[in-house]
């Protein structure tokens, strides 16, 4: 969608030996130089930091993840351990994560799923089984129900139009469709609003909206809050703000993340560390237009130590 700019890009003199020996050297001995780690890890791509990983274990027979661990702790461990899965990987570890257990994590499967290409998601699918060896699309059923999991299941098909045409008469149908199947009736016809937020694509998607607003006279974010609740209403919020412009809404997840009492850290690690060789600089430019402060000076604020030093060398 349009131009989109990442933080992250290859390093241009990649040497995976100096690489690995400087990891080696800053492991080495009393105390970690945390900093040569950061120095390393936030200046290279996920491809290249796979080398790094490869080379570190044919060269000194140690993988390099449990080298890291040993050394370091707390969420700066987790941001790095993050930084050493190929990105499909991480992300199938953090759907697995927030499907185990009493209860489900349903944002971060919202997260995951309703901002996922059609490739992506097919990726995770083969990742998923590979990293766990289980079935996702199995998982998400047993994990949620009703409206929420058909509409999960739908994403997990992989079938949005990823086009960029836009049908003006199709427009005018889908929003009368939604109006009728929301405001228009009593109770809601979730299958209506699903079909269409997770066939369509995107631009498609900003024209029915724009239709519907006339119709209704509502904005459709408040038609789905006046409509629906739950984790529902989250999944459909996603998908409208995904659809109108995917670097506001995580702009919006990173905020959210730091607000209030205490600081959701795996959101801010999955959104920066995942994002980072997307769109990150662009998600940095929305939020500074939105919040009006930078992306790096509200991290600086909520988050400490080596954990907010590798953040921000990622941020650029």
């Amino acid at each position: 969608m349009g131009n989109v700019q990442p933080t992250i890009v290859p390093y241009a003199d990649f040497d995976v030996v100096a690489d690995i020996k400087g990891i080696r050297k800053a492991c080495k001995g009393l105390g970690t130089d945390e900093q040569a780690i950061i120095d390393i890890l936030a200046n290279r791509s996920a491809a290249q930091r796979m080398e790094i990983k490869q080379a570190y274990f044919e060269k000194y027979d140690d993988e390099l993840e449990e080298v890291l661990r040993k050394e370091l702790s707390g969420n700066f461990e987790k941001a790095v351990i993050a930084m050493l899965d190929p990105p499909h990987v991480f992300a199938v570890k953090e759907l697995r994560k927030a499907m185990k257990g009493l209860g489900t994590d349903e944002d971060t499967l919202v997260e995951i799923l309703c901002t996922s290409s059609n490739v992506e998601i097919l990726t995770y699918r083969d990742a998923y089984y590979q990293v766990h060896e289980r079935d996702l699309e199995a998982d998400i059923e047993g994990d949620t129900s009703g409206d929420v999991k058909r509409l999960l299941v739908a994403l997990l098909q992989g079938i949005r139009d990823e086009g960029y045409e836009v049908d003006e008469v199709l427009a005018e149908q889908d929003a009368t469709a939604l109006f009728e199947a929301g405001e228009g009736c009593f109770g809601t016809d979730e299958s209506t609003f699903s079909y269409i937020l997770t066939q369509r694509n995107y631009l498609q998607l900003q024209a029915t909206f724009k239709k519907y607003e006339s119709l209704s006279g509502t904005e459709i974010l408040d038609a789905i809050d006046s409509e629906t609740s739950g984790t529902l209403k989250t999944c459909y919020r996603t998908l409208v703000r995904v659809a109108k412009h995917p670097q506001l809404y995580f702009a919006r997840r990173l905020q959210k993340a730091m607000q209030g009492v205490g600081t959701d850290e795996d959101t801010l690690v999955r959104i920066i560390v995942g994002r980072s060789e997307i769109d990150l600089e662009t998600i940095k430019d929305m939020y500074l237009e939105k919040y009006d402060v930078s992306l790096k000076d509200a991290l600086r604020s909520e988050c400490s130590g080596d954990f907010k030093r590798l953040l921000l060398a990622i941020l650029h």
